[in-house]
């Protein structure tokens, strides 16, 4: 199916149980098996989570060479070497399938609200994930959006957020020192989301759902490791986890990529933040990625972290006794060899009365 068309549908009658995502998807590389193998775990649902594709890399004398997309075109020159890969083809077409950007295919490398060619990216991206062109993401400054699946009490919301359309630039380090290139924001009229997508984001949580997926194209919980998170802008960090709370969000569980790499966090308050329950955030990037080894300090990490080629499930375990429902956060490799798994009951991410 494509793209939003579920969004044209008001309700349905089943419970979506696995939930397949992604990011970070090299469209020049000719070999890309990944997509057979996700398509044989028969998710209900794929979200493309960011970098889908690399529009503003191309490939010079055999390597990756960055910069700006400065020419419209170029990003309908990656999304067409997208669509030309079978594997991902047969699985866009026959999975409903929901996406977001982050930087490569937005345009510009971590970049924000002030690259020159947002309008221009926004259109080539709906014009490939959609085929209504009357749809009003076309009318909406960025591409956030949510969907619920399901009705009764086995409701799975799922909120895609937009965290570069509106995003104020970053805060470089003074002197280039490890880890990564940033620091956090001191100016807390800075914004992440901005101050529309904040306002619909409130509007979205105090729907009915038993479950919640937040989609961020990069991480939320980690960010010591210096580079882009929700930890350069710490203030719009502890504002999200205040709105769970203020709107009785129960259920949720975030879902990143953009780091190369596959991982599993958890913010139980360790290093200070106020936190409504357990903040889960699993991090899948790099479904097409060179295995290597990772030196990222993350305390709050839980078990191991992979760099290699990698997708996420998050499979749903109803119960009749809703609470009793448990979540299994599993991350794989190319093969579906499984490299991650994590289950963290419904009971446990609710807010305490």
């Amino acid at each position: 199916m494509f793209l939003f068309l579920l969004l044209m549908i008001s309700n349905h009658a089943y419970a979506i149980e696995r939930i397949a995502f992604g990011s970070c998807a090299k469209q020049y590389e000719k070999q890309q098996p990944v997509w057979q193998t996700i398509q044989q775990d028969q998710p209900d649902v794929m979200l493309m989570i960011g970098d889908n594709v690399y529009a503003d890399v191309q490939i010079v004398n055999g390597k990756e060479v960055g910069n700006p997309v400065t020419d419209p075109e170029d990003f309908t020159q990656a999304y067409n070497k997208l669509r030309k890969h079978p594997g991902f083809s047969k699985l866009r077409e026959q999975t409903t399938t929901l996406a977001t950007w982050d930087d490569h295919d937005y345009g510009q490398n971590d970049g924000g609200a002030t690259y020159p060619l947002k309008q221009a990216s926004q259109k080539a991206f709906l014009d490939f994930w959609l085929k209504d062109k009357n749809d009003p993401l076309y009318q909406q400054a960025g591409i956030y959006y949510s969907k619920i699946f399901g009705d009764d009490d086995r409701r799975v919301q799922i909120i895609m957020l937009d965290t570069r359309y509106h995003r104020d630039d970053l805060v470089r380090k003074p002197v280039e020192t490890l880890p990564g290139r940033f620091i956090p924001h001191s100016d807390t009229n800075k914004t992440l989301l901005g101050e529309q997508q904040w306002q619909w984001l409130k509007l979205q949580l105090q729907k009915p759902a038993e479950i919640r997926l937040i989609v961020t194209s990069y991480q939320l919980v980690s960010f010591q490791h210096g580079w882009e998170s929700w930890g350069n802008f710490p203030h719009e960090r502890q504002r999200l986890y205040d709105l769970i709370t203020d709107t009785h969000a129960n259920g949720v569980i975030f879902m990143s990529g953009d780091r190369h790499f596959t991982e599993i966090s958890v913010d139980k308050g360790q290093l200070g933040s106020k936190v409504p329950y357990p903040m889960w955030d699993f991090t899948s990037s790099g479904l097409i990625q060179k295995e290597e080894a990772i030196d990222d300090k993350n305390t709050f990490r839980v078990g191991q972290a992979y760099r290699t080629t990698n997708y996420g499930l998050i499979d749903i375990n109803w119960q009749d006794t809703l609470l009793d429902t448990s979540i299994e956060l599993v991350a794989k490799g190319e093969t579906g060899k499984e490299l991650i798994k994590q289950v963290v009951l419904l009971k446990d991410i609710q807010l305490s009365h």
